[in-house]
């Protein structure tokens, strides 16, 4: 689900979290779509992904428009988490994987063992 849009693009699509995970296409259009015109709406279909959404409008004012109406919005017993879209964060996202080897690599270059250590074990 990773969006290839510039810069420009990016006030214009909103990030959308704690959906429910069997909502619809047609749901979100009917939702989202009461704020101006969609250019892309695209649902997480993933086990990571499920419960987001990314909505693209046309113009940058029915996004702003959509974003502080909705913020908060309760669907099927869940509320909306609308963000606007960040490029620059999405891209640094880092999986479980790769920060587990940041870290050791830390270990390795400070000497630390990763353990906790108490003040009777340093004696």
């Amino acid at each position: 689900m990773r969006l290839c849009l510039s810069l420009r693009f990016a006030p214009r699509i909103l990030f959308v979290r704690n959906l429910p995970f069997q909502i619809s296409s047609d749901d979100m259009y009917d939702i989202f779509g009461k704020y101006g015109a969609i250019r892309q709406i695209r649902i997480g279909t993933t086990k990571e992904t499920r419960g987001t959404a990314y909505v693209a409008y046309e113009d940058i004012y029915d996004a702003k428009t959509a974003c502080d109406h909705l913020s908060g919005f309760n669907v099927a017993n869940r509320y909306l988490i609308v963000l606007y879209y960040n490029p620059q964060r999405v891209n640094k996202k880092l999986g479980t994987k790769e920060q587990e080897e940041q870290l050791r690599n830390l270990q390795r270059k400070y000497e630390v063992d990763g353990e906790q250590h108490t003040k009777k074990d340093q004696k």
